[in-house]
């Protein structure tokens, strides 16, 4: 099997593969299974880590994806005025590896509380323990794309995948030929993204289409609070 076809297979097939498998397994498991859309929160079981690990994982993951959106997607047209290739490169180095950092470190606590309780353990999946893992590995991968890109300061390299990105968007899966010559790490950051998508309607990750709903949790201005307060009743006036 020759690189060229290997190239196109995983870089201008694959993908669309995992796009078609994201979109019709979701529908699938929202028209069939409704009332397993859901994370499968084990806060029952121990709260404090959790909350911890999870709002440093979901708020800098959130701004990971929003940055790759931004950063990929944006038109040039609107981007070229206010930034060159080289500063926006920088812009997505910096805003990109403090949020990926931050979300690794709360993922990481997670992991070790999901792995090292007993009673978690027991009550995960081996599932559950996989997409964590991914996830994990997937954000040390982006990670380690922010020392490799700054040797590629010209912009070219960043160009080169945000036209990738946008080809495959786009529905052009002659783009597969741009990532011939891309380092292996960001390759495999971008499989690893797109097996991620592929997994995800069978998984508990189907809940990042909830993405627009946490969205709103953050910025909604009241919060609904239990209590463990006894309502006493007055007594009934004749």
């Amino acid at each position: 099997m020759s690189n060229s076809y290997m190239n196109t297979l995983l870089f201008g097939i694959y993908p669309y593969v995992c796009l078609v498998v994201l979109l019709m397994g979701s529908l699938i498991r929202f028209d069939r299974e409704p009332y397993t859309w859901k994370s499968d929160s084990s806060q029952m079981l121990r709260a404090g880590s959790l909350r911890i690990g999870s709002n440093l994982f979901h708020y800098g993951v959130l701004v990971v994806i929003l940055g790759h959106f931004v950063g990929f997607l944006a038109p040039h047209w609107l981007v070229a005025p206010f930034l060159s290739p080289t500063m926006h490169q920088l812009l997505a180095m910096v805003v990109g590896g403090i949020a990926g950092l931050v979300a690794i470190i709360g993922l990481s606590m997670l992991i070790w509380r999901r792995l090292g309780d007993p009673r978690i353990r027991a009550n995960s999946r081996k599932w559950d323990i996989a997409v964590v893992v991914m996830l994990w590995f997937q954000l040390a991968l982006g990670l380690f794309t922010v020392p490799l890109s700054a040797f590629h300061m010209d912009g070219v390299l960043f160009e080169t995948l945000t036209t990738y990105v946008k080809g495959i968007v786009t529905l052009d899966g002659s783009v597969a030929v741009l990532m011939t010559d891309v380092p292996l790490t960001y390759k495999l950051h971008i499989l690893l993204g797109f097996t991620i998508f592929l997994i995800s309607p069978f998984t508990r990750m189907i809940h990042i289409w909830s993405g627009a709903g946490a969205l709103a949790y953050l910025v909604r201005p009241y919060q609904i609070v239990r209590t463990r307060k006894k309502v006493v009743k007055e007594p009934a006036r004749s």
